[in-house]
């Protein structure tokens, strides 16, 4: 009997087994956030690898809310139609199709990583980035222009209206961004949100606007289908946002219906120490789980089905999610089944392979 090839249910939506694919940018749109054959060829690949959910990658609640100007986004209903045939993809071949809702904030109007340069500036498809101060990232990132009161209302309304966007898609999991250093993990921090108003200042005040998202979004999404939330656990930085703070945070996330709080860590400033290992965030998800009462998933370094099948085995958290080695192997959790002794069904036309001798 298998741990990680164990159904998992939250609320109306059943797992076929606790291994979910991260979500992943691509910076594979055009300059209008819509998704390409692209994002159905890699997706799709992975419901038939085995994967119980599939997350698309980062999706941009509005125009300035992207990382990089290939971003994939959900600001109007044009987004949703072109997901569209992704989301029956995925449901198709027995996997739960997920969405990340995101917003840069002043991590936005850079280029794709593999372009290896400076700001996107507004002639080339650019635009001013907003932060909860003005404060940039870092060396090469624009200056951010502070949200005013407005602004701040305004991020509220676009996450609702992306939500209700992604239902009309055909998502059953919406997860909401609030780590890597991104928007509202921007309004968590006291390294990033140097507000004097509500909005900023004590730990109550700088997650006013992350709760507010939450809540308005878990109040448009329907009630049968779960809502998750990442948060980055530590900023891995003196004076930052720490794993106490997290974990009274996702206490307040559970209690305002949160149903998975998915634990990674860093991405607020950078040229920090990270100790990175084999499973180095694990201990984030099992702590929260264990003092926030709410149900975890844990992702960093988790390459092996034995390492996955410890995790969920001994209770450290309640699903694993992959994004490196998934991008490996799209059969990841076929070949894991194979590893931990489970039958599981491989897709009709793969079926010549799931006993090759050379399989994983």
């Amino acid at each position: 009997m298998s741990h990680l090839f164990t159904p998992l249910t939250q609320r109306g939506i059943t797992f076929r087994n606790r291994v979910f694919v991260s979500p992943m940018c691509q910076y594979s749109c055009g300059h209008d956030g819509l998704a390409t054959p692209w994002h159905l060829a890699h997706l799709g690949r992975f419901a038939l690898g085995g994967a119980a959910l599939v997350f698309t990658e980062a999706t941009a609640v509005a125009p300035e809310g992207r990382i990089s100007p290939h971003d994939l986004g959900l600001w109007s209903d044009a987004h949703a139609d072109a997901l569209r045939p992704v989301v029956h993809f995925l449901r198709e071949n027995g996997a739960v199709p997920g969405i990340q809702l995101a917003h840069a904030g002043r991590k936005g109007s850079m280029p794709a990583p593999w372009e290896h340069g400076h700001r996107v500036d507004p002639a080339h498809g650019g635009w001013d980035p907003v932060a909860p101060s003005a404060l940039p990232f870092g060396p090469g990132y624009p200056r951010p222009v502070a949200l005013g009161v407005l602004g701040i209302e305004a991020v509220v309304d676009q996450f609702v209206a992306a939500a209700g966007r992604a239902l009309a898609a055909g998502f059953e999991v919406i997860e909401l961004h609030l780590a890597h250093g991104y928007l509202l993990h921007q309004f968590l921090s006291p390294l990033s949100n140097q507000r004097e108003d509500s909005w900023g200042g004590d730990f109550v005040h700088r997650t006013t606007l992350p709760l507010a998202v939450v809540a308005a979004v878990r109040d448009a999404w329907p009630t049968k289908f779960p809502l998750f939330v990442r948060i980055s656990a530590t900023d891995w930085a003196d004076g930052g946002w720490d794993l106490p703070q997290s974990i009274r945070f996702a206490a307040m996330l559970q209690a305002i219906g949160v149903d998975l709080v998915d634990c990674s860590s860093g991405g607020l400033v950078p040229g920090v120490n990270i100790p990175v290992a084999p499973g180095y965030q694990v201990p984030f998800a099992e702590a929260i789980k264990r003092e926030a009462s709410v149900a975890t998933g844990a992702v960093g370094l988790i390459t092996g089905a034995l390492q996955a099948e410890q995790i969920i085995a001994e209770g450290r958290a309640d699903a694993v999610l992959l994004a490196r080695a998934m991008l490996d192997d799209p059969n990841w959790a076929l070949h894991a089944a194979a590893t931990l002794g489970v039958d599981a069904p491989w897709p009709v036309q793969f079926e010549r392979a799931k006993h090759a001798p050379n399989a994983r």
